[in-house]
């Protein structure tokens, strides 16, 4: 594929542009550094650092799956009240590296506090002395490989020094594009709201693009905020905010060994305190990091290994909302309704035996099924008044809704998948030794970057708009 600058400038694109992206810039309390440690032969960043020079609350999720990465066997182990880093790399997952892959993480995160601390005594007027054991990582790449101790270490020094107190929209780009593997889009998010009279903002930055599956996904997402909130409120808000946000998508029906979601507050705005997560003033903020979440959860999806279609499945009228998730899911990650889907063909009889798959109770003279507008099956027939030619035509469209009505009680449940193409084949086909040379979708990623760049400081432009 050549590298056409028309694909992000030229409105009339279906490729997302880099100027399109929301306008993250500054959040007291947050530091960010990137840079390419040459894990890939094609030079890139897979290396980033979120540096919290006074500390940081913070609460994490973690896959569910029995085997987990090194890295989260670290994370768990943390007991700190406070966090200073979170250090990111690429291309090497750490998981089934055994101890080899635990003792690489202690060595570089003594190394990195050593370091931190260097730049505490240089920068701060009361300097900390940082502990190895106020530092998260985070992994994501190839599962089973040598973790790359030296190539990590030796560019700690580079990382440190390149941190960046003052961010703006291409800090947090590159941030981004640093966490990708076989992504095609960065994925930032990001809302402003109060608690109090005080205004309060959420960032956030995610990768994840296939191994996508509740119980967190293969995602990687970072929430930061200058809200002054305990851990503990923290922890209430990421838990209960993540079932109907990555906890409601998949990609392919398989969960990684590496997923976590964190989020850490900086405390640098003074708020209305906080004591509780039942609190009347951490409405809003509650809702928006649910927005964010949600934001950065479906741009996972939406940029699912060869998707061509986004989709939403939603359950309603269940007698529980377990009975809701598990249809909803049976649907989202059956091969035979998603490929249909690629197809375009409206074939909603794959749908039903779906539902009539899952492990709740259906009676199908209740039962409705509906794509976008368009009802086709309901209360135990096919819907009177149906018009075959009009959802084909819907089907030709990037996102697709399917609601299916249960019938049986008021629990909800909506998830969010995507087609399967042949090009999600062709991608994991060739995933593990291709990628060792970088995809040429992600070199083409990179170099848009870096027209973007230039265009800022040509003056040319790049202002935000939705994520």
């Amino acid at each position: 594929m050549k590298f056409n600058i028309n694909n992000f400038i030229n409105t009339s694109s279906q490729s997302s542009k880099i100027v399109d992206f929301q306008d993250l810039d500054h959040i007291d309390g947050v530091s960010i550094s990137a840079v390419s440690a040459g894990l890939y032969k094609f030079k890139r960043d897979e290396l980033v650092l979120f540096y919290f020079r006074d500390g940081a609350n913070y609460a994490s999720v973690y896959t569910q799956s029995k085997l987990i990465s090194e890295n989260l066997k670290w994370n768990k182990k943390i007991k700190a009240k406070k966090i200073f880093a979170l250090l990111v790399n690429t291309r090497n997952a750490n998981a089934l590296t055994g101890p080899d892959g635990y003792d690489a993480l202690k060595k570089i995160s003594l190394d990195l506090s050593s370091k931190l601390t260097e730049i505490q005594k240089r920068d701060e007027d009361a300097p900390k002395q940082i502990s190895s054991k106020e530092i998260l990582f985070g992994c994501t790449g190839t599962i089973g490989e040598k973790f790359p101790l030296e190539k990590i270490k030796n560019s700690l020094p580079e990382l440190v020094e390149k941190i960046k107190y003052t961010q703006n929209k291409l800090i947090w780009m590159k941030a981004a594009m640093g966490i990708i593997t076989t992504d095609l889009k960065p994925k930032v998010s990001m809302a402003e709201t109060k608690i109090g009279s005080s205004t309060i903002k959420i960032y956030g930055i995610a990768k994840g693009s296939g191994m996508i599956y509740p119980n967190m996904a293969t995602t990687l997402g970072y929430i930061f905020t200058d809200a002054t909130l305990s851990s503990s409120v923290l922890n209430d808000v990421l838990k209960n905010n993540i079932k109907t946000t990555f906890n409601a998508i998949s990609c392919d029906g398989d969960t990684s060994t590496n997923d976590m979601v964190s989020i850490f507050s900086t405390s640098k705005v003074n708020h209305s305190e906080i004591k509780k997560y039942s609190d009347s003033k951490l409405k809003n903020f509650n809702k928006a990091v649910h927005d964010v979440l949600l934001n950065l959860a479906k741009q996972v999806v939406s940029d699912g290994e060869g998707a061509s279609k986004f989709i939403s499945i939603n359950c309603i009228n269940c007698r529980t909302e377990k009975d809701a998730k598990n249809i909803s899911f049976k649907i989202a990650n059956s091969l035979l309704v998603k490929t249909a889907i690629a197809g375009e063909d409206p074939n909603w009889g794959r749908v039903a035996m779906a539902i009539g798959n899952s492990d709740s109770k259906i009676n199908e003279q209740k039962l409705s099924i509906s794509f976008g507008p368009y009802k086709i099956y309901h209360k135990g027939s096919l819907y009177k008044s149906y018009d075959e030619e009009k959802v084909i035509e819907y089907m030709k469209g990037q996102s697709i809704e399917i609601e299916v009505d249960i019938g049986q009680g008021i629990k909800k449940f909506k998830s969010y998948t995507m087609d399967l193409t042949k090009k999600y084949i062709e991608i994991n086909a060739d995933y593990r030794l291709s990628r060792i040379h970088i995809s040429e979708p992600t070199r083409h990623l990179y170099l848009s970057y870096a027209v973007f760049c230039l265009k800022k400081i040509l003056g040319g432009g790049g202002g935000g708009g939705g994520g």
